[in-house]
This record gives structure tokens, C-alpha cells and sequence, in this order.
């Protein structure tokens, strides 16, 4: 029994690894290259002006939600967010994340859980907001601005962060309309083996501080849902 039980998670683990490397060849795409300097940053800054940027560095709080299981409010002013999912919440300090509360079924938690839900509240922050903010983020602290050439003639915005967050190194490369805004984004991070992987950004919505912010990303199959997106 037991040898059967191995010889079958051995072949599993060939399928699965001759999936994989069928998967590699087929949508694999390498890091494209571009060139820095001014046009690349004048294509940055089309992106923001068609979002109003101006008006997302007046927004004092975002709220949002992650496919429905991670929940937001950010004070943007203070740098506290408050992240909540299953019977957790994590009064998240950005400045001071040591500082940082968490209540379980709304009692204070310990001081050693406290500490490794702060680190779980920072990760699923880091990630998600990402999915919110991505575009505001392309002037941050470490990035590298590239102008890359489509096949189609067109042009693209390449970002490369080479520090900050959970994974410096990730590379997105924007898709722009026309419009300014973006349509999409290709990734080529450390979380997703396959370079090249797009995800949309769609659904805009116009929030109370006049602000545009994405409703709804489709990776491939998968939909990520931001929930009922408030700025204010």
C-alpha cells in the first residue's frame, strides 16, 4: 500500500512538473527592455494626470476590500490602516508597525500573536494596496521608469521596484489607452514563476475625492474583486 501510495505522488510530481514546463515554453515571456530618461517618466506622469493624481494625494482615506476576504480603511494623513479578515483586526501603524494593536473577536490579542498578526497585516497590506495604488506607486523611492516598444507600435511603461515592500525586484510593465489610463499590466515578480503574466485593470470608478481606482483585475481565470471602493 504504502509503496503504491509513493509510486503515485511520483507520478503526480512528474505530471505536475512536465505541466509546468509545457505551461514555461508556451507563455513564458523574458523581461523586455526599454529606455530610461524623460520620455519614459512623460508616459508616467499621462498615466497619473488621466487618474488625477492631484486629487489622490488629497484623499485621506481609502477603504476597499480584497476578493472579498481582507478588509481596508487606510487613513492616508495619520498612516494607520485598519485591516481585518476572518475575526481578526489590526489597527496597522505604518510609520510604527511595533505600535501596531490587534484584537481577536474584538479582545486584545496577546503580545506574541499580536506580533505575528502585525507581520500577516503588513504582508496582506503590502500586496493589496498594491492592487489599488499600483499606478501612484511608479514615482516611489527604488523604481526605474523604462519606454518600451510594442510590436504594435505602441508604447509601454516598464517599472521595474528595486527596493521596498515584501519582494524588490518585481517588474510590471504598464499597457496604456490611449485615454491615459492604463488597460492592464504584465508581471514579472517572484511570486508568479511565469514572466509575462497579464493582469487587467478595469472597472474604474470615480471615487468621492475625484480620484479613478480600479473595482475588478482579471489574471487569466482568476477575478480579483477590490469590493466597494471608497475615497474620501
Amino acid at each position: 500500500m504504502i509503496k503504491k501510495l509513493f509510486k503515485f505522488i511520483g507520478i503526480l510530481a512528474l505530471v505536475l512538473a512536465i505541466g509546468y514546463g509545457v505551461l514555461y515554453y508556451l507563455y513564458n515571456e523574458p523581461l523586455p527592455t526599454g529606455e530610461s530618461g524623460p520620455e519614459a517618466d512623460a508616459l508616467a506622469y499621462r498615466m497619473l494626470d488621466a487618474l488625477n493624481y492631484k486629487n489622490y494625494n488629497n484623499t485621506n482615506v481609502l477603504e476597499w476590500s480584497f476578493r472579498g476576504d481582507h478588509h481596508y480603511k487606510w487613513n492616508r494623513r495619520k498612516e494607520i490602516v485598519s485591516v481585518s479578515w476572518d475575526d481578526i483586526t489590526v489597527h496597522l501603524d505604518l510609520i510604527t508597525p511595533s505600535s501596531s494593536k490587534a484584537t481577536i473577536n474584538n479582545s486584545s490579542a496577546s503580545y506574541e500573536k499580536t506580533k505575528d498578526l502585525i507581520e500577516k497585516a503588513q504582508s496582506y497590506f503590502n500586496n493589496d494596496s498594491f492592487w489599488l495604488v499600483a499606478p501612484f506607486k511608479v514615482f516611489d523611492h527604488g523604481t526605474e521608469r523604462y519606454l518600451v516598444d510594442l510590436k504594435d507600435g505602441s508604447e509601454a511603461l516598464l517599472v521595474t521596484y528595486t527596493q521596498g515592500g515584501d519582494t524588490p525586484g518585481d517588474s510590471y510593465m504598464w499597457i496604456i489607452e490611449p485615454s491615459g489610463k492604463p488597460k492592464s499590466f504584465k508581471l514579472w515578480t517572484k511570486i508568479i514563476p511565469i514572466g509575462g503574466v497579464e493582469a487587467t485593470w478595469q472597472d474604474w470608478t470615480k471615487t468621492e475625492s475625484g480620484v479613478f481606482l480600479p473595482t475588478l483585475h482579471k489574471l487569466g481565470p482568476l477575478s480579483i474583486s477590490m469590493g466597494e471602493v471608497v475615497g474620501k
